[in-house]
């Protein structure tokens, strides 16, 4: 049996039980979700700053990413979902489910 000592800062009481639940709710996101943008799209290394543009940057990264998640008809990893839809103008014309439009 191993034993690990964290150190945390939160507002909660002090409930040891209650503590683990939300470190370890945090840590589920964290690694579900911002590690996927930051491997996928090196979110942390961005250096977009000006006025509402990371923010607005961070939602098409978002959306990228779950667009990218509902492709299962490619066993590829994100990055490479990634690099394939810079280089492949149809593999992004598939995952939008974007037609032409028919004339009538």
């Amino acid at each position: 049996m191993e034993t690990e000592t964290r150190y945390v800062i939160t507002s909660l009481a002090p409930n040891a039980g209650e503590i683990l639940r939300a470190a370890r709710l945090h840590w589920g996101i964290e690694n579900g979700f911002h590690r996927c943008l930051d491997v996928a799209f090196r979110e942390d290394a961005s250096t977009i700053r000006l006025r509402h543009a990371a923010a607005n940057f961070g939602l098409l990264r978002r959306f990228a990413l779950n667009l990218f998640r509902l492709d299962k008809r490619s066993k590829k990893s994100l990055p490479k979902k990634r690099k394939a839809a810079a280089w492949n103008p149809s593999y992004v014309v598939d995952l939008l489910n974007l037609r032409p439009l028919q004339e009538i």
